[in-house]
């Protein structure tokens, strides 16, 4: 038994006895036209659809320019500050560098001292 589509949405059915064909090509001419049936139905709930996805895109676009102006004047604040902050920075690295230097003992009391009470802290 062969049964095959052909372009125009007609079934094929070749090698089939008379009454059989008959039967056959009712039964495949009406799964066609339920397909045919559904795939409107795809095509219209889509429609319908696509105004409530705008909406929905419209409001995450606003939600993100919304996101950005917020973080716009601590991002000025940090280019603006950008050279201050990284002299500072080096400053308390050379600044620590050379106490540890001079008072290495004192340096690893301080060290040991500070990681028992947080880990104390971490383990409540």
């Amino acid at each position: 038994m062969e049964f095959t589509a052909r372009g125009n949405n007609t079934p094929s059915t070749s090698g089939l006895p008379g009454n059989t064909e008959g039967r056959l090509y009712k039964a495949s001419a009406s799964a066609y036209s339920a397909v045919d049936s559904i795939a409107g139905a795809a095509d219209e709930a889509a429609r319908k659809a696509r105004p409530a996805i705008d909406r929905v895109a419209a409001i995450a676009h606003q939600a993100v320019d919304t996101a950005a102006d917020a973080a716009r004047p601590t991002a000025d604040w940090l280019a603006g500050h950008g050279e201050s902050l990284n002299a500072t920075q080096k400053k308390l690295v050379a600044d620590t560098c050379s106490y540890v230097s001079a008072n290495p003992l004192k340096s690893v009391g301080i060290a040991v001292v500070a990681g028992f009470l947080l880990s104390r802290i971490i383990l409540r």
